[in-house]
């Protein structure tokens, strides 16, 4: 039989308990039997989330070739996730309309977990990286159609959503042409913008939970790396 790991065990028994809770409620069994059974202790301080560096992230932008409508998607699916902190799921929901105008600049609109609607500001770079995308490809007019859509076998871009499968195999075969060693996911680049803004010294947690969608803010604390440079000065000055 194969061990679980320890947040396995404690996503399971979590929703066990809900199981018994609702068949509680509906008088199906007198009390939750699960109630007094405690899952295995586990403590996060940091998240495990592969995370680029600012210039990691920066050469890995510039290395897409937007010689092609394809490389421009990327570059724009890239800079979203990174510059709104969106999961991979909320960006690839995204139709056209999704992304609109509000005095002049850019806003996205993102369909978020548990049902959340963040409406997010387009940093300069992501404005220019999506302007670019949506010309070139001419989906402007279809509102209603997917922002981020596949590509055909002859590199055209398809009426078809593109999806989380698609998408990660694309980020590991673009990471692996910039010579970037890090084994980047999906999530990766989120974590990678949380972790800019918090390196700021006049981010604030608040905000980056806010654009993160988190309930709470110990759990945007966890996408931040600032301390891991902090703590490698700090063994350094061991003088052995």
């Amino acid at each position: 039989m194969r061990e679980a790991s320890r947040p396995t065990v404690n996503q399971e028994l979590a929703g066990v308990r809900r199981l018994f809770d609702w068949l509680t409620v509906r008088q199906v069994v007198s009390s939750s039997q699960a109630a007094a059974v405690r899952g295995p202790k586990h403590t996060v301080r940091r998240g495990t989330t592969p995370v680029l560096s600012a210039a990691g992230c920066r050469r890995f932008l510039r290395s897409i070739p937007v010689e092609t409508v394809g490389g421009l998607r990327d570059r724009a699916l890239f800079a979203t996730m990174t510059y709104s902190f969106a999961r991979v799921s909320a960006a690839l929901a995204m139709n056209v309309k999704d992304v609109f105008l509000t005095d002049s600049r850019l806003w996205l609109r993102l369909q978020e977990k548990g049902g959340k609607v963040l409406e997010v500001p387009c940093h300069h770079n992501l404005e220019a990286f999506l302007r670019d995308y949506t010309v070139t490809a001419g989906i402007g007019i279809d509102r209603d159609g997917p922002l981020f859509r596949a590509l055909n076998g002859d590199g055209s871009l398809s009426d078809r959503r593109l999806n989380r499968r698609r998408a990660r195999d694309m980020i590991r075969r673009r990471a692996r042409a910039a010579g970037i060693s890090t084994d980047v996911c999906n999530h990766s680049f989120r974590a990678t913008g949380i972790t800019a803004y918090l390196e700021n010294p006049e981010a604030r947690v608040e905000v980056a939970q806010y654009l993160a969608g988190h309930a709470d803010p110990k759990t945007t604390k966890l996408y931040g790396r600032r301390d891991d440079r902090i703590s490698l000065d700090e063994i350094e000055r061991i003088g052995i």
